[in-house]
């Protein structure tokens, strides 16, 4: 079933803000990123937002020795 938004909400209106971030990286870590997009066929924004979206998801999830605390 298709998500009924407010009149004149289109998908935009459902997308997240976006922050625009400079970051610097050694060379040739670079370079590996950007083979890496080349390869997938995608931005190195995107491969850079998976990997940061990967990193967070496992940094959240409980330790097993948290756990026990």
């Amino acid at each position: 079933m298709r998500e009924m938004l407010p009149k004149g909400k289109g998908l935009k209106a459902r997308k997240k803000k976006a922050v625009r971030a400079s970051i610097s990286f050694p060379s040739d870590l670079y370079e590996t990123v950007e083979e890496i997009a080349k390869q997938k066929k995608v931005s190195l924004a995107w491969v850079i937002r998976d990997a940061a979206e990967r990193y967070v998801k496992s940094e959240s999830k409980p330790r097993s020795e948290d756990a026990s605390l």
